[in-house]
């Protein structure tokens, strides 16, 4: 876990889902993998092919931008596919039931911030996977909102979806804290709009977190 800010008294903390609720290689690789395995189907690339596409552009964007990621969303979308297009694959071909499974010790911790804490997420699949993930790990109903792909049409980062889990949280932006497994995904932006950050590597961080927020 890194810390990067936590505010006095913060009063929403916004999770990303995939990556940082939970643990589980094997899934993170299937989600990505699998659309690109519909990629190449639908623009008739060998699969192979469509893979290499995507890993040498990510590399290339990382060249031109400071090393930071590109979510696979937005690859997409610059290698032409649209978001709606994206939302769709991700809705027939995502689902967590088929990887994860109720994580007690994690609803634990939840149960005790949500108690003084609004608790939201964001993720770059669309509400309807995002909750599933939820309700396979037991999280469900510790979170008040989930902002997901199909909300504002737009992925990871960008500053609308996280202004809209701060409206949601009904906080302001200087109480809130971004929590997920990637900075350049997850973290960063909401550091310069003003909130909180923490960077972890998996769930096993959150089950300290409690620990780190009791400090304020």
């Amino acid at each position: 876990m890194t810390i990067y800010s936590i505010p006095e008294k913060p009063a929403a903390l916004i999770f990303d889902i995939d990556g940082t609720l939970y643990t589980n290689a094997r899934y993170i690789k299937e989600q990505t993998d699998c659309q690109i395995r519909r990629f190449a189907e639908t623009r008739n690339l060998d699969l192979k092919k469509a893979r290499k596409m995507v890993k040498s552009y990510r590399e290339e964007w990382a060249k031109l931008h400071g090393g930071k990621q590109r979510s696979l969303g937005n690859v997409l979308k610059d290698m032409g596919v649209p978001i709606s297009e994206s939302i769709a694959w991700r809705k027939e071909l995502i689902d967590p039931a088929h990887y994860l499974k109720t994580d007690k010790k994690l609803c634990a911790v939840l149960a005790r911030l949500a108690e003084s804490h609004k608790l939201i997420c964001i993720t770059n699949n669309p509400v309807s996977v995002g909750r599933k993930t939820l309700k396979a790990l037991g999280a469900d109903p510790f979170f008040s909102g989930v902002i997901g792909l199909d909300t504002c049409g737009i992925s990871k980062p960008d500053i609308k979806i996280f202004e809209l889990a701060v409206k949601q949280a009904a906080a302001s932006v200087e109480r809130c804290i971004s929590i997920g497994d990637r900075y350049d995904i997850d973290i960063a932006l909401p550091l310069e709009m003003g909130m909180g950050g923490i960077l972890v590597e998996g769930v096993k961080d959150l089950y300290t977190l409690e620990n780190v927020l009791c400090t304020k």
